[in-house]
């Protein structure tokens, strides 16, 4: 916070500046609009829109903007080139489907990434489209965490399909069934397990509605599956891609 960052810079010859979104700073910034397609931020006067979204790039972007400028950097071109940003790979990376359907895909393996994950989803929700979330748990890693993400996917999920991630020397079937036990009786009907990562991608976009949002968590950026010691390629970002232009 402000204050902890002045004790410690207080006995330094740096220079304090701000930015923020609530208060005033340095650096100021106002979300105008926050949607799956897109971010719309007044900076500094300037009315610019992100291919990125979310609150935490839009606290991103201004971090970057004011650091920038700091360097003398032209404040025109400095919005321009944040303006054509793309995400990360498998950060929040979202793919635009048939109908306004919007599949995310992101590494979020751990419980309090995935629920910071879906929590930025449901910030982002304009209505009544529906949440479904694809997820599973890696093999010979910490077990504890099976049961409490499948839950955690269950509270702020419309539909949940539990499967496969990276089962390494595991049983993928044994993981899903920890997996299985997290899952509150009352939302035994909103969710499925299907082993097969693919197929499990595939029923969640076969299965959508339009505006649908499609969470794929887990994987994000890796490129394979690790079975048995051998990594065999898998791109949860190619099968949406798929998946999505069959459906079209």
């Amino acid at each position: 916070d402000d204050k902890r960052g002045r004790v410690m810079f207080q006995n330094t010859k740096a220079i304090i500046k701000t930015f923020s979104l609530d208060t005033m700073a340095d650096f100021k910034g106002k979300i105008l609009s926050d949607s799956m397609f897109g971010l719309q931020m007044q900076i500094n006067g300037f009315e610019v829109h992100f291919k990125l979204i979310g609150t935490f790039n839009a606290y991103n972007l201004l971090g970057v903007f004011g650091a920038a400028l700091l360097l003398d950097e032209e404040q025109e071109e400095v919005l321009t080139q944040l303006s054509g940003l793309d995400t990360a790979p498998g950060r929040f990376q979202q793919i635009i489907g048939p109908n306004e359907r919007v599949a995310i895909v992101d590494y979020a393996h751990t419980p309090d990434a995935l629920e910071n994950v879906l929590k930025t989803i449901a910030n982002l929700r304009q209505g009544n489209e529906q949440v479904i979330t694809v997820v599973g748990c890696g093999g010979n890693r910490d077990a504890t965490k099976r049961p409490i993400m499948a839950e955690i996917a269950c509270k702020y999920s419309n539909k949940v399909i539990l499967t496969s991630d990276n089962p390494r020397f595991e049983d993928p079937a044994e993981i899903l069934e920890q997996m299985r036990k997290g899952v509150p009786p009352i939302d035994f009907k909103k969710t499925k397990i299907i082993q097969d990562r693919r197929e499990a991608i595939n029923d969640a976009i076969e299965n959508s509605n339009p505006s649908d949002i499609i969470l794929v968590a887990g994987k994000g950026h890796e490129n394979y599956q690790e079975i048995e010691g051998v990594k065999h390629h898998f791109d949860d970002i190619e099968e949406v891609n798929i998946a999505f232009n069959i459906l079209k």
